[in-house]
């Protein structure tokens, strides 16, 4: 009788892509938890989010990461330094594109042809939008356009079609290796940070225009008790008049934000919360080195 124990793999799985084509909603898919917001406008992720699945014999770290665009401003330049980092480190890169995405000769599909010692999965998403004619001729193009991509997939993220293919592969290229974090992780992040990506989420949610991607949200007290955690929050915006639209009249958008976030909150924790929120001006904190660094977006 074989009682050769299976050896453990562990390894990190970058997942980059454009803003929009779903990489938020795979990663939740794949990890089986809620751990990055989800909305319909672009750019909603501004951080590298890891994602830790764990099994008796693997440990899966996955990194959401923005999605990658040409840099206008310093918080566009720390976003894309997040997702250039995921690369470093990366055994496996998911580069998620979907069904309707027009691609020029672009530079992340450059730095992927030349990745020889990565292996990189090219996944089609939202293919339930489309016909079958169409979903082949993206997988034709990407065969194409990335000769050196080990597969080439079809998945709808959201209906969690092809994901469990994906998860079997993954597991195959992962190196044997201990873990890389304690088995009852499940990520990377505090849980102030979760709290402050639900408040920014609901925001992107609520509010138009160039409002949510001005407004950046710290947790500034944290207190969990035996049956509520407390918490006090602020909202930065960027000018004065955004200030008043983030308010509301007489405070009603504000207070639909705050409700908002703590009913997710208390999903989330499992715990009933206390939520307090105020919005202050901070002039132009997205240009600003200083402003990103208080606010995490340094390396």
């Amino acid at each position: 009788m074989n009682t050769t124990p299976t050896p453990h793999r562990a390894g990190f799985v970058s997942i980059i892509g454009k803003p929009n084509v779903g990489k938020s909603t795979l990663m939740n898919a794949l990890v089986g938890e809620r751990l990055s917001i989800v909305t319909s406008k672009a750019q909603t992720t501004r951080h590298r989010i890891l994602g830790i699945l764990n099994g008796d014999d693997f440990q899966l770290i996955y990194s959401d990461t923005p999605g990658i665009i040409q840099p206008k401003y310093e918080l566009h330049n720390a976003m894309m330094s997040f997702v250039y980092s995921s690369l470093e480190d990366a055994d496996v890169v998911l580069f998620v594109t979907d069904i309707y995405e027009k691609h020029d000769e672009e530079p992340i599909v450059e730095r992927l042809r030349k990745m020889q010692d990565v292996t990189i999965m090219v996944l089609v998403n939202k293919i339930d939008q489309a016909d079958q004619a169409d979903v082949e001729a993206k997988l034709a193009y990407w065969h194409e356009q990335l000769p050196n991509a080990a597969e080439v997939l079809p998945i709808s993220a959201l209906n969690a079609f092809g994901t469990e293919r994906v998860l079997e592969l993954v597991l195959e290229k992962l190196p044997v290796h201990p873990p890389y974090y304690p088995k009852d992780e499940l990520t990377d992040k505090p849980e102030r940070f979760f709290a402050a990506e639900m408040i920014r989420e609901k925001i992107f949610k609520l509010y138009k225009k160039e409002v949510p991607y001005s407004c950046e949200v710290t947790i500034d007290e944290f207190k969990e008790e035996e049956d509520i955690i407390r918490m006090r929050s602020t909202i930065y915006v960027e000018r004065a008049s955004q200030k008043g639209i983030v308010i509301g009249q007489k405070g009603e958008a504000l207070k639909k934000v705050g409700t908002w976030a703590r009913e997710e909150m208390e999903k989330f924790f499992l715990k009933k919360v206390f939520l307090e929120i105020h919005v202050k001006v901070n002039e132009n904190w997205r240009a600003d080195p200083k402003a990103l660094s208080r606010f995490g977006y340094n390396q």
